[in-house]
């Protein structure tokens, strides 16, 4: 395919076989799959995918790439090309047949704000695979009282099981982007780790908490929380955030929404 790869819509294209092969023998796909693609690009990982499935979705903003991908797969299967942005688009809207498996070359542009927006429609989604920057991977399977772990990495863990696969040098792409990727697999929970009584207040309490890195538990979240509060649950409010396990953030969400002040 004779593209020129856009930065402004962040395209690095893959194409090395070894990496591809890769990519899809850790997807697996199944011919009763309800696969959908964000980014297919030149079609690296669409076309293999297709094969395997029988039918597949794909996600593509770039105008000057669904008719060549239409092409491409003319005999590999039944390829629904959506040409819109990936991050107003309705995924559960495709559910009917089934929980939907997402893949993808994610855009490092958007990365993260796409991983928000996916978690949000998580009801509908079986599991996840995606390319992403490495530093992203590490943040969204970092361990509390690391320098990795933020406010993605609660977020995610709260929705799904975060397993990093491999990573990705940067040779494998066209053109080849200024940092290292990784491969890795977001399984949304069946049933939730912890308790919360209303997300909005865990996604408001997670924000602040890591607004200000630096600063204690006792003063980040002095206008949600105070002391005693803190105290009650039993935890320190002299802690920073990065100390805290989505069970601590939990508590703190849960004693917000019930009602002592609002966030």
């Amino acid at each position: 395919m004779n593209h020129r790869p856009r930065k402004r819509f962040g395209q690095h294209f893959l194409h090395d076989p070894a990496i591809i092969d890769r990519i899809v023998t850790a997807i697996h796909p199944q011919t009763d799959d309800n696969l959908v693609e964000i980014g297919p690009g030149q079609g690296a990982i669409t076309l293999p995918l297709l094969r395997a499935a029988g039918e597949l979705h794909v996600v593509e903003l770039d105008r000057d790439l669904v008719g060549p991908l239409q092409q491409q797969a003319r005999d590999a299967g039944k390829l629904t090309i959506h040409n819109t942005d990936a991050l107003r688009f309705d995924f559960c809207g495709l559910a009917g047949s089934g929980p939907l498996r997402i893949v993808g070359n994610l855009p490092y542009n958007i990365s993260t704000p796409l991983l928000f927006y996916l978690l949000e429609q998580s009801r509908c989604i079986n599991d996840m695979h995606f390319m992403l920057q490495k530093e992203v991977v590490d943040r969204l399977a970092a361990e509390p009282g690391t320098g990795q772990y933020g406010r993605l990495s609660v977020m995610v863990q709260y929705r799904c099981e975060v397993t990093p696969l491999f990573t990705i040098g940067a040779g494998a792409f066209r053109p080849p982007p200024r940092v290292e990727s990784a491969f890795v697999n977001l399984r949304p929970y069946h049933t939730l780790p912890v308790t919360v009584q209303d997300e909005t207040v865990l996604a408001a309490v997670v924000r602040q908490a890591f607004s200000q890195r630096r600063k204690t538990l006792r003063n980040v979240l002095r206008e949600m929380l105070d002391v005693d509060a803190m105290q009650a649950l039993g935890i320190d409010p002299a802690l920073r955030a990065e100390m805290l396990g989505i069970r601590e953030f939990a508590a703190l969400a849960n004693q917000v929404a019930s009602g002592r002040k609002e966030p």
